[in-house]
């Protein structure tokens, strides 16, 4: 697939034509199809426009097809799908969305318009140093972070622990209009509440016991930038209604000074913590909360993007390895994607650290990572081989997970579909691969089958 070869799906021949003119005269090369399903057949192309006109096949159909086929002939190269809709279809757009589309386009629109979206989402195919993703569902929240960088708007970043959340706000701020600007990222949790309001905002001398001088706060610091409130939740009531005045009023007052400095900056929340269950606790306040929650990116866990392991250990890897190049053992892919990884991508992290200090020569094996035994034991996995007795490491941890997910919901294809986060047509698909490779699903479920 290359990058510059754009499929069209779309029955109205004069808005086709219009489109493929503006498309053409930027050095696209388009194919042009009426049919849907004459579009998946043949399909070749990285990025699809489709159109909600097609009548044989709805587009939420074809959006999960187009994905599916995509994910079977995965050469390297990120599959784009973008619904056109009309301005009326907005159930229709969030629909395509939950489907697998990338982006969405509302008609009427200008050319501008489309060009603009075809640059964003040509832009998560780009090699990236800062973030590592490899899953569905870590690129889907990667694109919502890449729209979000188009913005000012406030960004609530959630998730659990260790996840990654100061990653993806970095990405959000290097990859928006402010990223020649400072990142300053707070820790609320980690700053003793009685100092957290002068961090934050700053004091002048003699504000308070022990200010020897006038400090700049945070805020200040990052004026024209982008500011991060990680741990969010951990803000006092007292200094949450505060920090409202300063998000509504864009501006900030120094401790114990009654001059106000004006504030062009994006904020950006994060917290591992349900906001609105603080809020029914009384611990957090509903007026801030929609203030912070314009634009929610929520980073699942890294048990729930299991194609990431594999990546991001390799990552870590690269980071960390002193002298020569160091793999991973096949036992090893094994081990990694069966483990539950509380601590997400930190936890991750460390695993690896100590793995490069444990191994012997130059692959890192199972007994290296020295995870809990019962959760990563290869004697109860099933033995997946392929071509010269092996697969690709990334496929092997994918079947150990879907199997994980069967056994987990008692083979029940419906619950282990959702909770994967895929069709069930697609996972009946999967299946299909791996008895391809001479697992016997049935088998490995035993009874629960």
């Amino acid at each position: 697939m290359q990058p510059n070869n754009i499929q069209l799906v779309e029955p109205n021949l004069n808005a086709a034509n219009q489109m493929i003119a503006v498309l053409e005269s930027k050095g696209y090369q388009v194919n042009h199809f009426t049919s849907g399903r004459a579009a998946l057949y043949q399909s070749s192309s990285a990025i699809t426009l489709v159109s909600s006109h097609i009548t044989d096949i709805s587009l939420t159909d074809f959006i999960r097809q187009f994905h599916q086929k995509a994910s079977a002939t995965h050469n390297g190269t990120t599959p784009v799908s973008i619904a056109i809709v009309d301005q009326a279809q907005g159930m229709m757009a969030a629909e395509a969305m939950k489907a697998g589309a990338t982006d969405y386009l509302l008609r009427p629109f200008e050319s501008e318009q489309l060009l603009g979206l075809l640059s964003r989402v040509e832009a998560l195919d780009k090699p990236l140093t800062d973030i590592v993703v490899e899953s569905w569902r870590s690129k889907q929240v990667l694109q919502l972070a890449h729209r979000a960088a188009g913005t000012n708007a406030t960004v609530l970043i959630t998730g659990e622990s260790g996840t990654g959340k100061e990653v993806l706000a970095q990405y959000v701020h290097q990859h928006s209009s402010r990223s020649k600007a400072p990142f300053v990222a707070v820790n609320c949790a980690a700053i003793p509440e009685s100092m957290l309001e002068a961090v934050l905002f700053g004091h002048v001398k003699g504000a308070f016991t022990g200010a020897t001088q006038t400090q700049t706060g945070k805020f200040e610091e990052a004026n024209g930038g982008t500011i991060l409130l990680d741990e969010i939740a951990e803000m006092s009531p007292s200094l949450q209604a505060k920090l409202l005045r300063v998000l509504q009023e864009r501006e900030v007052e120094k401790v114990g000074s009654h001059k106000t400095v004006p504030l062009d900056i994006r904020v950006i929340a994060a917290t591992n913590k349900d906001l609105r269950v603080e809020i029914q606790k009384g611990t957090f306040r509903e007026d801030l909360y929609y203030r912070l929650d314009v634009l929610p990116l929520h980073w699942p866990a890294l048990r729930e993007r299991t194609a990431d392991i594999l990546p991001l250990a390799q990552f870590f890897i690269n980071k960390y390895q002193m002298g020569s190049a160091c793999q991973l053992s096949e036992d090893a892919c094994f081990a990694l994607a069966q483990y539950h990884w509380p601590g997400n991508i930190r936890e991750l992290e460390n695993v690896v650290q100590r793995a490069l200090v444990m191994r012997h020569g130059d692959f890192i094996t199972a007994q290296d990572l020295m995870l809990p035994v019962d959760a990563t034991s290869p004697t109860n996995l099933p033995q997946i081989r392929g071509e010269n007795g092996r697969v690709e490491a990334k496929k092997m941890a994918e079947f150990q997970y879907i199997i994980k997910i069967l056994k987990q919901f008692g083979g029940n294809r419906t619950k282990t579909a959702q909770q994967l986060g895929v069709t069930t047509r697609a996972l009946r698909y999967k299946l299909a691969a791996m008895r391809e490779q001479g697992i016997d699903i049935d088998a490995v479920l035993g009874s629960a089958a």
